[in-house]
């Protein structure tokens, strides 16, 4: 009986300091969370301090957005529409709310991008670059009726997630042709996927 009651006290003493704990992490951190309106918003990628970090439908819940305070430079990036770009300053236990608002980029795709390249990897949530532009997510060029359009020639692809290891190929397209690219990431240390997920 006495060894049920030890027990019952220890582990209460336990919730008690995981809550305080937890409570103190959340006082010292701020949080971001983005206000999307569109696709184009809801799957833009976001980077913090020129690091990728994910896009901004599944920065919430259990992969909430939490930041040291101080200042911070956050980006939120998509083809074919400018960068928007907010210079942070987030004080302990913040919300701190960006309202996005996206607008088109005056360039065109190339008329002779004709070569059509698939991705089937997993996550599907990581970053797709082509040549060193962010370009989507892997999600966005795999099923029916999914792909990104390419000029003729060599074109150097990157597939990269923070927490593992980068995949990097070079594919050559000729006019008209199709190719798929089909990986699964390893998994690996944020400091090792870090140089291929920058993006200044």
């Amino acid at each position: 009986m006495l060894g049920r009651i030890t027990f019952s006290v220890f582990a209460a003493l336990f919730s008690i300091g995981v809550a305080t704990l937890l409570h103190a992490e959340n006082s010292v951190l701020a949080e971001v969370r983005f206000v999307a309106h569109n696709r184009a918003e809801k799957t833009a990628g976001v980077w913090v301090d020129g690091q990728y970090v994910g896009y901004t439908k599944e920065l919430n819940g259990d992969k909430k957005m939490l930041l040291l305070p101080g200042k911070h430079e956050i980006t939120v990036r998509q083809p074919w529409y400018k960068d928007y770009v907010e210079q942070a300053v987030l004080e302990p236990g913040e919300v701190h709310t960006i309202n996005l608002l996206l607008v088109k980029d005056t360039r065109t795709p190339a008329k002779d991008a004709t070569g059509e390249l698939k991705i089937s990897a997993t996550p599907t949530r990581a970053a797709v670059f082509v040549d060193e532009q962010f370009t989507g997510h892997v999600d966005e060029f795999d099923g029916l009726g999914k792909a990104m359009l390419l000029t003729p020639g060599k074109h150097r692809v990157r597939i990269a997630l923070p927490g593992y290891l980068p995949f990097e190929t070079v594919v050559e397209l000729r006019p008209h042709q199709k190719l798929k690219i089909e990986t699964a990431l390893m998994k690996g240390s944020i400091t090792e996927a870090g140089s291929l997920v920058s993006q200044d």
